[in-house]
């Protein structure tokens, strides 16, 4: 892994905080955040570097080869600002959720729409393949996305679940770890633990998170190492596909209640079919800055 200095780990964990900020939000990926970022690629394979293998280093050559090895530095500034932005703004993203829902989702749909964009040029031939694994990939996530909310009980192994699960789709650029945890009934009850700081049930999360992250950056370093090209065109359909569940505009269908917690079951509409103020400006205006914030972001990436 490359030499760095104190600035450029306050960067990378700027760019986890986006990340955290980003799994925060149901449909939004964090994956997606660091693979606009620049730091996806380095990001899995750091993580697939924790294994039985690198634990052997700690033991023959010490632990600073071991700490270089894993990475070390770089992994820890990613947690950190993942850890500041799920601690700190947890309460920030639910309250602009439930207070100004369309133009929050507005500038997500934005972010995640250039995001399409970003991902697509990284691919270096649009063949057969490439094409059909994007459209495979672009047909997952809207039906996926159209699954309707499960009403799970919030037990500690089914929390465990969820976290291995859940991990898997964090990791995937377009693929939403928060709203995986929608599908599964798990999302409220572990944002409420985080703020509520329920260690009980964080930890069960976080062990789950752990083992789901391991077992499955290995996949992905192998897709990546033996068919880049392929894998960046069924996660660029997964990004172009997840479109459909950050839509700013919705009918609720149904709310299902359970204890405190609800479950909202909703459709897209028009702007102009949905009821009240539609605050169109407002979304069109926070759908712009979604937008050009990934090309920002994009132009710091290339600069480092």
């Amino acid at each position: 892994m490359e030499d760095r200095k104190l600035k450029h780990y306050i960067f990378i964990t700027l760019k986890g905080m986006a990340m955290g900020i980003a799994e925060l939000v149901p449909g939004v990926s964090g994956g997606t955040i660091a693979f606009v970022t620049g730091i996806y690629e380095e990001f899995i394979t750091s993580i697939n570097n924790v294994n039985l293998k690198t634990l052997k280093v700690l033991k023959e050559e010490g632990f600073k080869q071991f700490w270089q090895k894993l990475n070390g530095n770089f992994l820890v500034a990613l947690l950190v600002g993942m850890m500041i932005s799920i601690f700190s703004l947890s309460k920030v993203i639910a309250w602009l959720l439930e207070e100004h829902p369309i133009p929050t989702w507005a500038f997500f749909f934005g972010l995640v729409f250039a995001s399409v964009i970003f991902v697509a040029k990284s691919i270096n031939k649009w063949n057969f393949l490439a094409i059909f694994l994007f459209i495979v990939g672009t047909a997952s996530a809207f039906f996926i996305t159209t699954l309707p909310p499960s009403t799970s009980s919030g037990s500690l192994p089914f929390i465990f679940i969820s976290g291995a699960i859940a991990i898997c789709a964090m990791v995937l650029p377009g693929i939403s770890g928060s709203f995986i945890l929608v599908l599964l009934g798990s999302y409220k009850t572990v944002l409420e633990a985080v703020n509520d700081k329920e260690l009980s049930i964080i930890a069960t999360f976080t062990f789950g998170a752990v083992f789901g992250l391991l077992s499955f950056a290995r996949i992905l370093k192998w897709m990546f190492t033996n068919y880049k090209d392929a894998t960046l065109a069924i996660l660029t359909g997964f990004i172009l596909g997840s479109l459909n569940k950050i839509w700013p505009w919705k009918n609720v269908i149904e709310i299902i209640q359970i204890g405190k917690k609800e479950i909202i079951i909703d459709e897209n509409i028009s702007p102009y079919a949905f009821t009240g103020d539609n605050q169109l400006t407002f979304a069109i205006v926070a759908a712009i800055i979604g937008f050009s914030l990934i090309f920002i972001l994009e132009k710091s990436a290339s600069k480092k």
